[in-house]
């Protein structure tokens, strides 16, 4: 199976989260769904756009290869890779979700302060792990540029969803 489907599906949802850190404190409304749900999408949206960047990166790739099987199965060896430490990352994020929205407030409080905000501020190593993996797992030079460019893709979704839509305070 190609790895490009957990992947995609692991950076919309990353997109989607980071659209809505983009506006969380931004606004002191206590009723504000529709503009948190609003705050994703556009995450959701703009990391679409960035997605599709590595994914003409790859087609690229593939296009002006002598030997396009033997390069399809290099992009997937380096995906598989990147997928490495992503999966325990990503089971990470959904636990402390999870008892987020599970626990009592106070508790819940507690899984994001000890949950969510370190592994947010670990995202960046944790795509700089992914580019590790996908090099030692057989991506060569070629997986690790499709990954660098999802990776950098990813962690510039906040700061473009922040600088177009959330500059000023509400």
């Amino acid at each position: 199976m190609t790895p490009a489907v957990p992947l995609a599906f692991l950076g919309l949802v990353d997109a989607t989260c980071s659209g809505f850190r983009a506006y969380a404190g931004r606004d002191a409304r206590i009723r504000k769904h529709r503009p948190a749900v609003r705050a994703a999408l556009r995450g959701m949206a703009v990391g679409v756009l960035l997605l599709l960047v590595s994914a003409l990166t790859a087609a690229l790739l593939l296009l002006t290869a002598p030997d396009r099987a033997r390069t399809y199965a290099t992009l997937a060896a380096g995906g598989n890779g990147f997928l490495l430490p992503l999966i325990p990352y990503a089971a990470a994020v959904l636990l402390s979700l999870a008892a987020y929205f599970t626990l009592p407030f106070r508790a819940s409080t507690l899984a994001m302060v000890i949950g969510l905000g370190p592994l947010t501020l670990l995202r960046p190593l944790a795509v700089a792990a992914g580019c590790l993996g996908a090099v030692l797992n057989g991506g060569g030079a070629s997986g690790l540029l499709v990954g660098a460019v999802a990776g950098a893709a990813m962690l510039c979704v906040e700061p473009l969803v922040h600088r177009r839509w959330y500059r000023r305070v509400q």
